[in-house]
């Protein structure tokens, strides 16, 4: 997986697996955004929740896009958990 964060023109933060990055566009699979849960808490939903299912190649004009970076570890790893068919053990060492 090619984890990213996404910052949109919008204002919106994107995690997304970059599939593909094109002369004016990019091809992104699963993209979620945060939204606050509450008591400082972050939870996920989809970024677009009317897309047909999971895996789904959306392309999106890079004109819409503002940058792309890394995301922060927890975040990736909390998105590779929910999208992943591999199952990785947590990082907690057992004494």
């Amino acid at each position: 997986m090619n984890v990213k964060l996404i910052r949109m023109w919008s204002g919106e933060d994107v995690i997304a697996d970059l599939v593909e990055d094109k002369e004016e566009s990019i091809v992104i699979v699963n993209p979620i955004v945060g939204v606050p849960s509450g008591q400082g808490q972050m939870g996920f939903a989809p970024w677009s929740p009317l897309l047909k299912g999971r895996g789904v190649d959306l392309e999106v004009t890079k004109g819409y896009i503002v940058y792309i970076a890394e995301a922060q570890e927890e975040i990736v790893a909390q998105y590779e958990q929910m999208f992943s068919s591999i199952i990785t053990p947590t990082n907690k060492l057992v004494v």
